[in-house]
């Protein structure tokens, strides 16, 4: 008997140890990721990279919470805790959801290569078949109404091409106003209209909580651009991308010979879009020594509560962050 409870106690450990490390939650944990020289990822065609300072592309990191690193997300404030549910539409399986975060940063490359290009005085001609649902989500006022493989042509009756156009136009609206879609649901065409929500992640916009994607476009660009990331995926590098490409185009600094860190999303009005996970990334930003952090306007107070080293300076359009890399040039763009 003896022998049996020697036997027990070490068995009994290391259930409790894969119980604390391997066991699913239903959480996730958002913590700090990295910042990289998003030179490092770009090439335009005959573009110049030897430039004093560095752009910098922030991430953050998501994983599966076990109870173990769901504690580390309650003690760490620089930690979010976030149901998985909100993070991976339920009934999409993780390898679905991992395509579909690729797809939106392709997207997002492509947008900064046409905003870049158009900036710089080129004609970039861009064609999509619209937006593809991909899910509707369990809580969205869309259940029942709209269906994954519908293609979402107009909203209010404007054409929409891209799906950041689609997400621009909800979020114009207050929270509870109702949207009208226009739908391509195989040859048939419906108009659906939608009461908006919160936004998962940000109670201040508005949202109709559905999974989307733009549905077969490339841009027919003049100025070859090659953009390799390896593992990044989101679209919320847009704003970074964009200023890299400029630089590479323009024959000054836009550096300056500072290294900047940023984030956002950028449609193709230039307008500088909200994203998730800014504390996160303001960590991740001062980690890498980062002097100056680019943030959207509407994150900037939620970033203040976490900086400690960096400046943030607060953007609402791509105009507004190049004036701002003027500035610091002492107006020498």
């Amino acid at each position: 008997m003896a022998r049996i409870e020697k036997l027990r106690k070490p068995f009994v450990i290391i259930l409790i140890v894969i119980f604390l490390l391997f066991t699913r939650t239903g959480y996730m944990v958002v913590r700090p990721g990295s910042a990289e020289d998003i030179a490092d990822f770009i090439i335009v065609d005959e573009g110049r990279k030897d430039h004093a300072g560095s752009f910098y592309l922030v991430t953050v990191t998501q994983q599966n919470a076990s109870p173990l690193l769901m504690l580390y997300g309650l003690l760490d404030p620089i930690v979010d805790l976030q149901p998985t549910r909100t993070v991976i539409p339920p009934g999409m399986d993780p390898e679905e959801h991992s395509r579909l975060l690729n797809q939106w940063m392709q997207e997002s490359q492509n947008l900064a290569r046409v905003i870049a290009l158009r900036r710089f005085g080129y004609a970039v001609p861009i064609k999509s078949d619209g937006v593809e649902v991909v899910a509707v989500g369990e809580e969205s006022p869309a259940l029942g109404l709209l269906e994954p493989r519908d293609v979402i042509v107009a909203v209010d009756g404007q054409q929409v091409s891209l799906a950041e156009e689609l997400v621009t136009r909800v979020q114009l609206r207050a929270v509870g106003e109702p949207v009208e879609l226009t739908v391509l649901r195989g040859k048939e065409t419906v108009s659906v209209t939608i009461p908006t929500t919160t936004h998962p992640e940000q109670q201040d916009k508005a949202a109709i909580r559905v999974t989307i994607q733009t549905l077969n476009w490339q841009p027919q660009l003049p100025v070859e651009i090659e953009i390799q990331v390896g593992q990044i995926t989101g679209s919320s590098a847009g704003l970074m991308f964009v200023l890299e490409i400029l630089n590479q185009l323009e024959p000054a600094d836009l550096t300056a010979g500072k290294q900047i860190a940023g984030t956002g999303t950028i449609n193709l009005k230039e307008e500088v879009g909200s994203i998730g996970g800014v504390r996160q990334k303001v960590r991740a930003a001062e980690k890498a020594g980062a002097q100056y952090f680019l943030v959207p306007k509407e994150n900037f107070e939620e970033a203040k509560k976490v900086a400690r080293t960096v400046e943030l300076v607060p953007v609402g359009t791509l105009e507004e962050a190049l004036a701002f890399l003027e500035g610091i040039s002492g107006g020498n763009r």
